[in-house]
């Protein structure tokens, strides 16, 4: 991954970290969720929101209440997703970030990725 020249700020930045997000999910779950968006709150927390994220699969096991499983699966595959997510964040922030927190939600089926970054230098 190329490091820009200049850093990116504002909505620069939070387009390439929604971007990141965006071809990460569709990587992995082979589709793209239906929304998208990052946003800074702060100076230090940097907040991704991803709606309409499900598979046909996981919306299938929602309908037939097995929601648990599609939740057991999906916190299984971010914690393990983690290091990526960081990994880009601190990229494009060129910023370490300090704690990571990621979550979803079934109806409606939302996912939070959220960074806390450290004190610039």
């Amino acid at each position: 991954m190329a490091t820009p020249s200049d850093p990116l700020e504002g909505g620069a930045l939070l387009a390439a970290v929604t971007d990141a997000m965006v071809a990460l999910h569709e990587r992995y779950y082979h589709r793209p969720p239906g929304t998208a968006k990052s946003q800074m709150m702060g100076d230090d927390l940097l907040a991704c929101v991803i709606g309409d994220m499900y598979t046909d699969v996981e919306k299938t096991l929602i309908e037939l209440q097995r929601a648990p499983v599609v939740t057991e699966n999906r916190s299984a595959f971010q914690h393990a997703m983690q290091d990526r997510f960081i990994a880009i964040v601190e990229h494009l922030t060129r910023r370490r970030v300090a704690h990571f927190i990621s979550s979803h939600h079934v109806g409606p089926d939302l996912e939070i990725e959220l960074f806390f970054l450290a004190e610039t230098p």
